[in-house]
């Protein structure tokens, strides 16, 4: 018997986006730095907190950045060609967190398991951005 296909979604449905940077060991963390600065400096994000343990579904240390719908076209191909062999997740927030994190994510560099059981299937909403905790522009340089 063939699947019954899902229902189309619509894009309207995504509050925001988040990137989780991982990290390994010194050099990545490193790496991990500079890539937040240029990200501060360069667009208006809400960097969360530097998690030096795996936190939640993540198994290995991480930062996010979230991030407005907005922001998508200049922020995801930015990352693509300056994620500095990183491992980062590019997922979108719904009102289901288990299918972003593990369905409809993307991946820059190689892909990192998740603990899917650490995520809820459901949220009464979802997750915003928040406000940006960064100001672009502050040490600019040409790329």
């Amino acid at each position: 018997m063939t699947p019954m296909p899902e229902p189309i979604r619509l894009v309207e449905t995504i509050a925001s986006y988040h990137a989780h940077v991982y990290f390994e060991g010194p050099d990545e963390r490193a790496a991990a730095e500079c890539l937040r600065a240029a990200i501060a400096d360069r667009f208006a994000v809400r960097l969360g907190r530097w998690h030096e343990v795996p936190v939640g579904p993540h198994t290995l240390p991480m930062y996010q950045v979230a991030f407005d719908t907005t922001l998508f076209a200049t922020l995801v191909p930015w990352l693509m060609l300056n994620h500095q062999g990183l491992s980062i997740l590019i997922h979108p927030n719904t009102r289901f967190p288990r299918r972003d994190h593990m369905r409809d994510g993307v991946w820059l560099g190689q892909r990192r398991a998740l603990l899917a059981e650490r995520v809820p299937e459901s949220a009464p909403e979802a997750d915003g951005a928040g406000l940006p905790n960064t100001r672009p522009g502050s040490q600019e340089t040409a790329d």
